[in-house]
């Protein structure tokens, strides 16, 4: 019995669905967050690939998915310190804990998190994106394997130090007296490759669509 047939009798899922799920960036303000249909049945190796293609990252960092709050092991529990399974790119599972993210569907994680589940890219960084099961229906023919359908602001630029360092970033950028002004409106001209000013509110959804459609 292979990884996703066993997870399949354990969480009882079985027959292919189109999930709608929000997923969205933790304590980011204003909130960073997208909305897809996405089949039940893609591997989260497929489901990493939306996320990076859907929030403008660029799959130069590890991630990993989890079924709880990645972070709640800093907070023992009666003074014991819970372990948290973790599903990572199978050549990256080092640890007992670890499982192969290639073995599980999205359908699967969501049903052991009983409606949630959060992935976690670039470790240093820590960028925690929280997906939130928000409806099912049954799968049409023709119907997209994965399709964004709603979402709000751009996601932040690789290597920026997290949200705290984001925000920085944006804050000197909207103040041409900040002492810093000039030196990250040149960082993130290098980082994106334009001299366009950079508007952190901008979402082009189709374009999203377009490369979630070459991808999957």
């Amino acid at each position: 019995m292979g990884g996703m047939d066993k997870l399949e009798a354990v969480t009882g899922v079985g027959q292919d669905s189109i999930l709608e799920v929000r997923v969205k960036l933790v304590d980011s303000e204003p909130e960073i967050w997208r909305r897809f249909e996405l089949r039940g049945s893609l591997a989260l190796s497929q489901v990493h690939q939306v996320l990076q293609a859907a929030f403008g990252w660029e799959d130069a960092h590890l991630h990993r998915f989890v079924t709880s709050d990645p972070f709640a092991p800093l907070r023992p529990v009666d003074g014991e310190i819970p372990e948290v399974p973790q599903w990572l790119p199978q050549q990256g599972c080092e640890e007992p804990g670890d499982k192969p993210e290639e073995d599980c569907s999205l359908d699967q994680l969501l049903a052991l998190g009983h409606g949630e589940a959060f992935y976690e890219y670039d470790f240093g960084d820590s960028w925690l994106h929280r997906l939130e099961l928000v409806s099912r229906r049954s799968v049409e023919e023709g119907t997209s394997p994965a399709r964004l359908i709603d979402g709000a602001r751009r996601g932040p630029l690789e290597d920026s130090g997290g949200l705290p360092g984001y925000e920085e970033i944006m804050d000197a950028l909207d103040d041409p007296g900040h002492p810093d002004h000039a030196e990250h409106a040149t960082w993130v001209a290098d980082m994106t490759g334009s001299d366009e000013p950079f508007d952190p509110a901008f979402l082009d959804i189709a374009d999203v669509n377009r490369t979630l459609a070459q991808l999957l």
